[in-house]
Protein backbone atom coordinates (compact mmCIF):
# COMPACT_ATOMS: atom_id res chain seq x y z
CA UNK A 1 0.00 0.00 0.00
CA UNK A 2 1.37 3.36 -1.00
CA UNK A 3 0.82 6.40 0.50
CA UNK A 4 0.99 8.43 -3.16
CA UNK A 5 -1.98 5.80 -4.07
CA UNK A 6 -3.95 6.97 -1.19
CA UNK A 7 -3.38 10.64 -2.02
CA UNK A 8 -4.66 9.81 -5.49
CA UNK A 9 -7.58 7.93 -4.54
CA UNK A 10 -8.81 10.54 -2.49
CA UNK A 11 -8.12 13.42 -4.97
CA UNK A 12 -10.13 11.57 -7.53
CA UNK A 13 -13.23 12.07 -5.52
CA UNK A 14 -13.08 7.98 -4.11
CA UNK A 15 -13.70 7.04 -0.70
CA UNK A 16 -11.00 5.27 1.08
CA UNK A 17 -10.89 2.06 2.79
CA UNK A 18 -10.42 0.87 6.57
CA UNK A 19 -7.18 -0.32 5.69
CA UNK A 20 -5.70 3.05 3.42
CA UNK A 21 -7.06 5.28 6.53
CA UNK A 22 -5.07 2.94 9.37
CA UNK A 23 -1.76 2.91 6.84
CA UNK A 24 -2.18 6.85 6.97
CA UNK A 25 -2.47 7.13 10.36
CA UNK A 26 -0.02 4.65 11.43
CA UNK A 27 2.42 5.89 8.76
CA UNK A 28 2.33 9.91 10.01
CA UNK A 29 2.69 8.60 13.59
CA UNK A 30 5.73 6.05 13.02
CA UNK A 31 7.34 9.18 10.60
CA UNK A 32 7.04 6.52 7.32
CA UNK A 33 5.37 9.15 5.58
CA UNK A 34 6.58 12.83 5.16
CA UNK A 35 4.73 15.83 6.32
CA UNK A 36 4.72 16.75 2.20
CA UNK A 37 2.62 13.81 1.66
CA UNK A 38 0.55 13.84 4.84
CA UNK A 39 -0.22 17.74 3.85
CA UNK A 40 -1.08 16.52 0.46
CA UNK A 41 -3.70 14.11 1.46
CA UNK A 42 -5.33 16.38 4.51
CA UNK A 43 -5.30 18.99 1.02
CA UNK A 44 -7.12 16.24 -0.80
CA UNK A 45 -9.70 15.26 2.00
CA UNK A 46 -10.76 19.06 2.72
CA UNK A 47 -11.01 19.26 -0.67
CA UNK A 48 -13.01 16.07 -1.40
CA UNK A 49 -14.44 15.46 1.79
CA UNK A 50 -15.21 12.07 4.15
CA UNK A 51 -18.39 10.75 4.59
CA UNK A 52 -19.55 8.58 7.57
CA UNK A 53 -17.66 6.24 7.58
CA UNK A 54 -14.43 7.75 6.66
CA UNK A 55 -14.82 9.91 9.34
CA UNK A 56 -15.85 7.42 11.66
CA UNK A 57 -12.78 5.26 10.62
CA UNK A 58 -10.57 7.96 10.60
CA UNK A 59 -11.13 9.16 13.96
CA UNK A 60 -10.99 5.61 15.69
CA UNK A 61 -7.44 5.35 13.61
CA UNK A 62 -6.55 8.31 15.36
CA UNK A 63 -7.65 7.72 19.07
CA UNK A 64 -5.91 4.37 19.12
CA UNK A 65 -2.56 5.93 17.92
CA UNK A 66 -2.06 5.94 21.45
CA UNK A 67 -3.14 5.42 24.91
CA UNK A 68 -6.96 4.90 25.73
CA UNK A 69 -8.15 5.51 29.02
CA UNK A 70 -9.82 2.33 31.14
CA UNK A 71 -11.55 3.89 33.62
CA UNK A 72 -13.60 1.01 34.99
CA UNK A 73 -12.16 1.64 37.80
CA UNK A 74 -14.97 4.11 38.90
CA UNK A 75 -18.06 3.04 39.49
CA UNK A 76 -21.02 4.17 37.76
CA UNK A 77 -21.45 5.59 34.22
CA UNK A 78 -18.64 7.94 33.12
CA UNK A 79 -19.99 10.99 31.40
CA UNK A 80 -17.53 13.72 29.57
CA UNK A 81 -18.23 17.12 28.35
CA UNK A 82 -16.61 19.06 25.77
CA UNK A 83 -17.33 22.87 24.82
CA UNK A 84 -15.93 23.49 20.85
CA UNK A 85 -14.60 26.81 22.78
CA UNK A 86 -15.74 30.53 22.95
CA UNK A 87 -15.05 33.58 25.56
CA UNK A 88 -15.78 33.66 29.00
CA UNK A 89 -17.47 30.28 28.53
CA UNK A 90 -16.64 28.68 32.03
CA UNK A 91 -19.04 25.87 31.92
CA UNK A 92 -17.08 22.91 32.98
CA UNK A 93 -16.33 24.64 35.97
CA UNK A 94 -20.16 24.74 37.10
CA UNK A 95 -21.32 21.94 35.52
CA UNK A 96 -18.75 18.93 36.79
CA UNK A 97 -19.22 19.80 40.59
CA UNK A 98 -23.27 20.37 39.91
CA UNK A 99 -23.13 16.81 38.24
CA UNK A 100 -20.82 14.87 40.79
CA UNK A 101 -22.99 16.52 43.24
CA UNK A 102 -26.22 14.98 41.96
CA UNK A 103 -23.85 11.41 41.59
CA UNK A 104 -22.56 11.66 38.66
CA UNK A 105 -19.13 10.55 37.56
CA UNK A 106 -17.39 12.98 35.44
CA UNK A 107 -13.27 12.44 34.67
CA UNK A 108 -12.47 14.94 32.71
CA UNK A 109 -9.27 15.73 30.28
CA UNK A 110 -8.84 19.35 29.50
CA UNK A 111 -6.74 21.88 27.70
CA UNK A 112 -4.90 25.02 27.58
CA UNK A 113 -6.11 28.22 25.95
CA UNK A 114 -4.80 29.28 22.74
CA UNK A 115 -5.88 32.80 20.84
CA UNK A 116 -9.08 34.15 22.07
CA UNK A 117 -10.50 31.34 23.80
CA UNK A 118 -9.81 30.45 27.60
CA UNK A 119 -8.17 27.16 28.58
CA UNK A 120 -10.31 25.15 31.71
CA UNK A 121 -6.76 23.83 33.18
CA UNK A 122 -5.81 27.96 32.87
CA UNK A 123 -8.69 29.11 34.86
CA UNK A 124 -8.10 26.21 37.82
CA UNK A 125 -4.61 26.85 37.75
CA UNK A 126 -5.52 30.92 38.56
CA UNK A 127 -6.32 28.81 42.09
CA UNK A 128 -3.49 29.33 44.27
CA UNK A 129 -1.69 26.01 44.55
CA UNK A 130 -4.57 23.80 42.08
CA UNK A 131 -2.57 21.15 39.96
CA UNK A 132 -4.08 19.63 37.35
CA UNK A 133 -0.96 17.25 36.79
CA UNK A 134 -2.49 14.07 38.33
CA UNK A 135 -1.17 10.67 38.33
CA UNK A 136 -3.37 8.11 36.44
CA UNK A 137 -4.24 6.61 39.79
CA UNK A 138 -4.50 9.27 42.11
CA UNK A 139 -7.13 11.45 39.11
CA UNK A 140 -9.38 8.05 39.46
CA UNK A 141 -9.18 7.81 43.22
CA UNK A 142 -10.31 11.47 43.07
CA UNK A 143 -13.46 10.94 40.54
CA UNK A 144 -14.28 7.80 42.77
CA UNK A 145 -14.56 9.69 45.64
CA UNK A 146 -16.15 13.18 44.78
CA UNK A 147 -17.14 12.64 41.34
CA UNK A 148 -15.24 14.84 39.20
CA UNK A 149 -11.79 15.86 38.35
CA UNK A 150 -10.11 17.58 35.61
CA UNK A 151 -6.42 17.17 34.45
CA UNK A 152 -4.00 18.37 31.61
CA UNK A 153 -4.31 15.56 28.71
CA UNK A 154 -1.78 12.91 28.22
CA UNK A 155 0.80 13.59 26.27
CA UNK A 156 0.57 10.06 25.19
CA UNK A 157 -3.39 10.37 23.84
CA UNK A 158 -3.85 10.47 20.32
CA UNK A 159 -0.16 11.36 19.01
CA UNK A 160 -1.85 11.40 15.58
CA UNK A 161 -4.04 14.66 16.21
CA UNK A 162 -1.35 16.14 17.37
CA UNK A 163 0.77 15.74 14.22
CA UNK A 164 -1.70 16.28 11.72
CA UNK A 165 -2.83 19.43 13.86
CA UNK A 166 0.68 20.84 13.29
CA UNK A 167 -0.02 20.07 9.61
CA UNK A 168 -3.29 21.16 9.58
CA UNK A 169 -2.46 24.54 11.22
CA UNK A 170 0.14 25.71 8.41
CA UNK A 171 -1.73 24.07 5.39
CA UNK A 172 -5.11 26.08 5.24
CA UNK A 173 -7.08 22.43 5.80
CA UNK A 174 -8.12 23.77 9.77
CA UNK A 175 -11.72 24.37 8.26
CA UNK A 176 -12.70 21.05 7.39
CA UNK A 177 -16.18 18.91 9.10
CA UNK A 178 -14.31 15.44 9.02
CA UNK A 179 -11.15 16.93 10.18
CA UNK A 180 -12.41 18.83 13.32
CA UNK A 181 -15.62 15.93 14.43
CA UNK A 182 -12.09 13.79 13.95
CA UNK A 183 -10.23 15.68 15.89
CA UNK A 184 -12.31 16.35 18.89
CA UNK A 185 -13.74 12.98 18.91
CA UNK A 186 -10.58 11.09 19.53
CA UNK A 187 -9.45 12.44 21.93
CA UNK A 188 -12.64 12.13 23.71
CA UNK A 189 -12.95 8.52 22.62
CA UNK A 190 -9.33 8.00 24.02
CA UNK A 191 -10.10 9.52 27.49
CA UNK A 192 -12.59 6.90 28.13
CA UNK A 193 -15.81 8.26 28.85
CA UNK A 194 -19.58 6.20 28.59
CA UNK A 195 -20.90 8.98 27.15
CA UNK A 196 -20.30 12.12 25.71
CA UNK A 197 -22.05 15.46 26.05
CA UNK A 198 -21.09 18.24 23.54
CA UNK A 199 -21.76 21.91 23.23
CA UNK A 200 -20.80 23.14 20.13
CA UNK A 201 -20.92 26.95 19.78
CA UNK A 202 -21.76 29.32 16.95
CA UNK A 203 -22.00 33.19 16.66
CA UNK A 204 -18.58 35.76 16.51
CA UNK A 205 -17.21 34.43 19.37
CA UNK A 206 -16.56 30.85 18.46
CA UNK A 207 -14.66 29.31 15.42
CA UNK A 208 -17.80 27.47 13.73
CA UNK A 209 -19.80 31.55 12.76
CA UNK A 210 -22.49 29.94 10.73
CA UNK A 211 -25.42 27.91 12.88
CA UNK A 212 -24.83 25.41 9.65
CA UNK A 213 -21.45 24.86 9.77
CA UNK A 214 -22.00 24.13 13.66
CA UNK A 215 -25.21 21.98 13.32
CA UNK A 216 -23.40 20.19 10.45
CA UNK A 217 -20.32 19.78 13.05
CA UNK A 218 -22.44 18.77 16.03
CA UNK A 219 -24.43 16.10 13.62
CA UNK A 220 -20.82 14.45 12.77
CA UNK A 221 -19.56 14.71 15.98
CA UNK A 222 -22.64 12.64 17.02
CA UNK A 223 -22.69 10.26 14.56
CA UNK A 224 -19.13 9.34 15.40
CA UNK A 225 -20.31 8.50 18.66
CA UNK A 226 -23.17 6.26 17.58
CA UNK A 227 -20.29 4.99 15.78
CA UNK A 228 -18.27 4.41 18.11
CA UNK A 229 -20.72 2.95 20.52
CA UNK A 230 -21.08 5.74 22.83
CA UNK A 231 -24.08 7.36 23.78
CA UNK A 232 -23.27 11.32 22.82
CA UNK A 233 -25.38 14.36 22.22
CA UNK A 234 -24.50 17.99 21.15
CA UNK A 235 -26.16 21.02 21.83
CA UNK A 236 -25.86 23.73 19.78
CA UNK A 237 -25.65 27.25 21.88
CA UNK A 238 -24.93 30.55 21.05
CA UNK A 239 -21.63 32.66 21.75
CA UNK A 240 -22.60 35.98 19.83
CA UNK A 241 -21.38 37.92 22.81
CA UNK A 242 -19.62 36.08 25.99
CA UNK A 243 -21.45 33.59 27.54
CA UNK A 244 -20.16 35.15 31.22
CA UNK A 245 -20.31 38.33 32.58
CA UNK A 246 -15.95 37.47 33.10
CA UNK A 247 -13.31 36.95 30.35
CA UNK A 248 -9.93 35.97 32.02
CA UNK A 249 -8.62 33.00 34.03
CA UNK A 250 -9.37 34.37 37.93
CA UNK A 251 -12.38 36.44 36.79
CA UNK A 252 -14.14 33.74 35.66
CA UNK A 253 -13.15 31.10 38.35
CA UNK A 254 -14.45 34.15 40.66
CA UNK A 255 -17.95 34.28 38.29
CA UNK A 256 -18.00 30.25 38.48
CA UNK A 257 -17.42 30.15 42.15
CA UNK A 258 -20.22 32.90 42.67
CA UNK A 259 -22.82 30.94 40.38
CA UNK A 260 -22.27 27.78 42.79
CA UNK A 261 -23.30 30.30 45.57
CA UNK A 262 -25.95 31.08 44.05
CA UNK A 263 -25.95 34.43 43.17
CA UNK A 264 -26.09 34.50 39.78
CA UNK A 265 -28.34 34.30 36.71
CA UNK A 266 -27.84 34.52 33.18
CA UNK A 267 -26.43 33.15 30.21
CA UNK A 268 -23.82 30.98 31.81
CA UNK A 269 -25.92 29.28 34.36
CA UNK A 270 -28.69 28.87 31.68
CA UNK A 271 -26.57 27.08 29.76
CA UNK A 272 -24.53 25.35 32.53
CA UNK A 273 -27.60 23.79 33.59
CA UNK A 274 -28.80 22.32 30.47
CA UNK A 275 -25.51 20.70 29.65
CA UNK A 276 -25.88 19.03 33.15
CA UNK A 277 -29.39 18.29 33.02
CA UNK A 278 -28.17 16.35 29.74
CA UNK A 279 -25.56 14.86 31.27
CA UNK A 280 -27.16 13.71 34.03
CA UNK A 281 -30.27 12.06 31.73
CA UNK A 282 -26.88 10.37 29.91
CA UNK A 283 -25.64 8.54 32.79
CA UNK A 284 -29.02 7.70 34.08
CA UNK A 285 -29.58 9.70 36.76
CA UNK A 286 -32.79 11.70 35.75
CA UNK A 287 -35.63 10.35 33.17
CA UNK A 288 -35.87 13.81 32.32
CA UNK A 289 -34.67 17.58 31.76
CA UNK A 290 -37.49 18.31 34.40
CA UNK A 291 -36.22 15.76 37.08
CA UNK A 292 -32.39 16.40 36.12
CA UNK A 293 -33.19 20.41 36.30
CA UNK A 294 -35.34 19.77 39.97
CA UNK A 295 -32.19 17.56 40.89
CA UNK A 296 -29.20 20.31 39.94
CA UNK A 297 -31.33 23.12 41.49
CA UNK A 298 -31.30 21.57 44.81
CA UNK A 299 -27.78 20.62 44.50
CA UNK A 300 -27.28 24.69 44.08
CA UNK A 301 -29.60 25.38 47.24
CA UNK A 302 -28.30 23.09 49.36
CA UNK A 303 -24.38 23.94 48.90
CA UNK A 304 -23.67 20.73 48.02
CA UNK A 305 -22.61 21.59 44.13
CA UNK A 306 -20.11 24.09 45.92
CA UNK A 307 -18.97 21.41 48.71
CA UNK A 308 -18.23 19.18 45.63
CA UNK A 309 -15.99 21.99 44.02
CA UNK A 310 -14.63 23.03 47.17
CA UNK A 311 -13.22 19.26 47.72
CA UNK A 312 -11.91 18.87 44.51
CA UNK A 313 -9.72 22.04 44.72
CA UNK A 314 -8.12 20.39 48.07
CA UNK A 315 -7.78 16.93 46.72
CA UNK A 316 -5.81 18.94 43.43
CA UNK A 317 -3.39 21.06 46.05
CA UNK A 318 -5.68 24.43 45.06
CA UNK A 319 -6.64 26.53 48.52
CA UNK A 320 -10.49 25.39 49.71
CA UNK A 321 -10.79 28.65 51.23
CA UNK A 322 -10.87 30.22 47.74
CA UNK A 323 -14.76 29.08 47.48
CA UNK A 324 -15.73 31.63 50.58
CA UNK A 325 -13.41 34.13 50.26
CA UNK A 326 -12.80 34.87 46.20
CA UNK A 327 -9.85 38.03 47.23
CA UNK A 328 -7.62 35.02 47.65
CA UNK A 329 -7.63 35.09 43.74
CA UNK A 330 -4.97 36.82 41.53
CA UNK A 331 -5.79 40.33 41.20
CA UNK A 332 -4.97 43.07 39.07
CA UNK A 333 -3.18 46.68 40.03
CA UNK A 334 -6.07 48.47 38.58
CA UNK A 335 -9.65 47.96 37.14
CA UNK A 336 -10.23 50.99 34.64
CA UNK A 337 -13.89 51.61 33.47
CA UNK A 338 -14.52 51.39 29.65
CA UNK A 339 -17.39 54.24 28.80
CA UNK A 340 -20.13 54.16 26.29
CA UNK A 341 -19.46 56.99 23.97
CA UNK A 342 -23.14 57.30 22.78
CA UNK A 343 -26.67 56.42 24.35
CA UNK A 344 -28.47 53.84 22.60
CA UNK A 345 -28.74 50.10 23.00
CA UNK A 346 -25.69 47.29 22.68
CA UNK A 347 -26.87 46.28 19.55
CA UNK A 348 -23.59 43.64 18.56
CA UNK A 349 -20.51 42.61 20.52
CA UNK A 350 -17.91 41.12 18.64
CA UNK A 351 -17.12 38.30 21.33
CA UNK A 352 -13.81 37.25 19.26
CA UNK A 353 -12.71 40.40 19.80
CA UNK A 354 -13.43 40.70 23.25
CA UNK A 355 -11.57 37.62 23.77
CA UNK A 356 -8.78 39.16 21.98
CA UNK A 357 -8.41 42.15 24.37
CA UNK A 358 -8.50 40.39 27.54
CA UNK A 359 -5.61 38.66 25.23
CA UNK A 360 -3.89 41.66 24.67
CA UNK A 361 -4.21 42.51 29.06
CA UNK A 362 -2.32 39.25 29.26
CA UNK A 363 -5.47 36.91 30.19
CA UNK A 364 -4.29 34.26 27.46
CA UNK A 365 -1.68 32.95 25.26
CA UNK A 366 -0.62 32.95 20.97
CA UNK A 367 1.56 30.44 21.18
CA UNK A 368 1.39 27.45 23.57
CA UNK A 369 4.56 28.33 25.14
CA UNK A 370 3.13 31.82 26.34
CA UNK A 371 2.61 32.67 29.83
CA UNK A 372 -0.43 34.07 30.79
CA UNK A 373 -1.34 36.63 33.83
CA UNK A 374 -4.45 34.94 35.79
CA UNK A 375 -5.65 37.94 37.58
CA UNK A 376 -6.05 40.35 34.31
CA UNK A 377 -8.76 40.16 31.93
CA UNK A 378 -12.34 41.84 31.24
CA UNK A 379 -15.31 42.07 33.46
CA UNK A 380 -19.00 43.10 31.05
CA UNK A 381 -21.20 45.22 32.80
CA UNK A 382 -23.59 45.59 29.85
CA UNK A 383 -24.92 42.58 27.21
CA UNK A 384 -27.16 42.65 24.53
CA UNK A 385 -29.82 44.37 24.31
CA UNK A 386 -29.05 46.75 27.41
CA UNK A 387 -30.13 50.13 27.54
CA UNK A 388 -27.13 52.59 27.84
CA UNK A 389 -26.51 56.29 28.34
CA UNK A 390 -23.55 58.09 27.58
CA UNK A 391 -20.71 58.00 29.92
CA UNK A 392 -22.29 54.49 31.23
CA UNK A 393 -19.66 51.16 31.62
CA UNK A 394 -19.43 48.72 28.83
CA UNK A 395 -16.83 47.06 30.77
CA UNK A 396 -14.15 47.13 33.43
CA UNK A 397 -10.72 46.47 32.45
CA UNK A 398 -8.64 44.35 35.00
CA UNK A 399 -4.73 45.22 34.06
CA UNK A 400 -1.39 44.82 35.51
CA UNK A 401 0.81 46.21 32.76
CA UNK A 402 -0.20 49.02 30.41
CA UNK A 403 1.66 47.60 27.36
CA UNK A 404 -0.99 47.27 25.24
CA UNK A 405 -3.72 48.84 26.87
CA UNK A 406 -4.22 51.69 24.25
CA UNK A 407 -4.70 48.89 21.30
CA UNK A 408 -7.45 47.09 23.87
CA UNK A 409 -9.47 49.91 24.82
CA UNK A 410 -9.05 50.64 20.86
CA UNK A 411 -10.81 47.22 19.62
CA UNK A 412 -13.01 46.76 22.71
CA UNK A 413 -14.33 50.18 21.61
CA UNK A 414 -14.77 48.66 17.84
CA UNK A 415 -16.19 45.87 19.07
CA UNK A 416 -19.44 46.90 20.96
CA UNK A 417 -22.06 48.79 18.72
CA UNK A 418 -24.54 50.72 20.21
CA UNK A 419 -27.40 51.74 18.26
CA UNK A 420 -30.59 53.70 18.55
CA UNK A 421 -32.63 50.36 18.62
CA UNK A 422 -31.81 46.88 20.03
CA UNK A 423 -31.17 43.78 17.59
CA UNK A 424 -32.59 41.17 17.18
CA UNK A 425 -33.58 38.82 20.50
CA UNK A 426 -31.12 35.90 20.64
CA UNK A 427 -31.64 32.35 21.00
CA UNK A 428 -28.95 31.03 23.50
CA UNK A 429 -30.17 27.21 23.29
CA UNK A 430 -30.23 26.59 19.45
CA UNK A 431 -30.99 23.11 19.23
CA UNK A 432 -30.32 19.84 20.64
CA UNK A 433 -28.73 16.77 18.70
CA UNK A 434 -28.99 13.09 19.39
CA UNK A 435 -28.57 10.09 17.59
Amino acid sequence: MRIHDIILKKRNGDALSRGEITHFVKGVCRGDIPDYQAAALLMAIWFRGMDRRETAELTLAMRDSGDVMDLSEIPGVKVDKHSTGGVGDTTSLIVLPLVAACGGKVPKMSGRGLGHTGGTLDKLEAIPGFSVALEMADFARIVASCGWAIVGQNRQLVPADQILYALRSVTGTVDNISLIAGSIMSKKLAAGADAIVLDVKTGSGSFMTESEKARELAETMVAIGEDAGRYTVAVITDMSQPLGNAVGNALEVKEAVEILQGKHEGDLKTVSMVLASRMLMASGLAADEPEACGKLQNALDSGKALDCFRDVVALQGGNPDVCHDLSLLPGAKEHIPIQSERSGYVHAIDAQEVGNCALLLGAGRLAKEDTVDPGVGVWMRRRLGDRVAAGDVLAEFYVNHRTHLTEAIRRFKAAIAIADQPGPELVLIKELMTP
